[in-house]
């Protein structure tokens, strides 16, 4: 198994002689009752991010994008509640934006400036916040160039497991904007375990072909997100990675019944459907808590996929929110929350981890965003020949 060079942790020991075990900030916690916040340790031991290293070789692209998570919901960005190993680990093995920007207060905008590289407003899909209209104009065009198209020009295999929430069939897909391979949802919400959507339909599918699959869709978009790297070839790949969670219904792995008395509620019409779904009476912090606890183990099982394909060095990976938290988010001490142009509705927490190049715990205060053009890609695209054209005409 690859381990992370470089870099001291908060112990002095090297990470690279270390067991990926020992790396887990979260390790020597005190009880969840307790407030710890675990910057006080781990900030210490960072350092303000400097470029370290290149390689001949073109890396594996996994972007993980969370939905409605807070600015202040991981361990690493200051909760003092939420669970998070994974994505602590994960900030401490690469570097942590202290000023991650999402491209739009909600969710449809920020996925279409991700994907095309445009100002969401370019496209009409894009002035709707968040999109709802289906029909024929509001997508991303076939034809339009877009971050996987542009991959696979240059020989990457590209895949979606999860929301896409970027239009709907029959005129828009994942399969039609560049990725190769999708299995998840096409709307902006489902229910965790009924997989039905704000319009009360059935929303799962593997490619454009629907499908039902018994479990909690957290743990399905991980699952399958974990298999498609350990099926993984010789070719280079970007896996996109949307989980819905943290966002409503507030379902946690164990409420399976209250899905099923959600499904039951009377919903004769789209309006009803979209209210159910919302979940206005539901959700607590300790539920919410159970939600991250859930995406951060899913994301867990991603990254150890990674490990097992020996593939941890030269891969990059990207953890981001699609836009600030609402309800029960953190995002203290900013104002505002998803769908507000305040800090707690636009600013996200940002994670990059890429041994071959980034040394492990590092911190940037510089602002960086999900799109357009996101600095993230120009900084680690650009310098590599075949994957510098994708990022130069994506870009334009």
């Amino acid at each position: 198994m690859t381990q992370d060079p470089g870099g001291q942790d908060p112990g002095g020991q090297d990470p690279a002689t270390q067991d990926p075990t020992a790396q887990d900030p979260t390790a020597q916690d005190p009880p969840p009752t307790a407030l710890f916040d675990r910057r006080t340790r781990d900030a210490a031991a960072e350092r303000p991010f400097r470029g370290s290293g290149r390689t001949a070789r073109r890396p594996n692209i996994v972007f993980i994008l969370a939905d409605d998570l807070g600015w202040g919901d991981l361990g690493c960005f200051g909760s003092l509640h939420n669970r998070t190993p994974s994505l602590d680990a994960l900030a401490s093995q690469g570097l942590r934006f202290t000023h991650g920007y999402a491209t739009s207060a909600t969710c449809s905008p920020t996925r279409l400036g991700l994907y095309t590289g445009r100002y969401p407003g370019r496209l009409t899909a894009g002035l709707e916040e968040p999109l709802g209209t289906r029909d024929e104009h509001h997508g991303i065009p076939a034809d339009h160039p877009t971050l996987p198209s542009l991959l696979v020009d240059v020989g990457y295999r590209t895949a979606m497991i999860g929301k896409w929430h970027c239009g709907w069939l029959p005129w828009f897909s994942p399969l039609k904007a560049g990725f190769q391979t999708f299995y998840g949802n096409l709307d902006g919400a489902v229910d965790y375990f009924g997989h039905f959507d704000t319009s009360g339909q059935p929303d799962l599918w593997d490619g454009e072909e629907p499908v039902t699959e018994q479990g909690y869709y957290t743990e399905i978009i991980g699952r399958h997100a974990a298999a498609y790297i350990r099926e993984a070839g010789d070719d280079p790949f970007y896996l996109q990675v949307n989980f819905t969670g943290a966002h409503w219904p507030w379902e946690g792995p164990d409420d399976e019944e209250l899905s099923r008395h959600i499904a039951d509620e009377p919903a004769d019409t789209h309006e009803e459907s979209l209210r159910r779904l919302f979940h206005a009476d539901g959700g607590s912090l300790a539920k919410y808590g159970e939600m991250v606890a859930a995406l951060d183990a899913s994301i867990g099982e991603v990254l150890a996929a990674l490990d097992a394909k020996g593939l941890r060095e030269n891969t990059i990976v990207v953890f981001a929110s699609d836009n600030g938290g609402e309800r029960w988010a953190f995002m203290w001490p900013f104002v505002g929350e998803k769908g507000d142009l305040e800090e707690g509705g636009i600013r996200v927490p940002l994670i990059v981890r890429w041994p071959a190049v980034i040394d492990a715990g590092q911190v940037s205060d510089l602002p960086n965003a999900t799109g357009p053009s996101p600095r993230i890609v120009d900084t680690v695209l650009v310098d590599y020949a075949a994957v510098g054209s994708v990022a130069a005409r994506w870009a334009s």
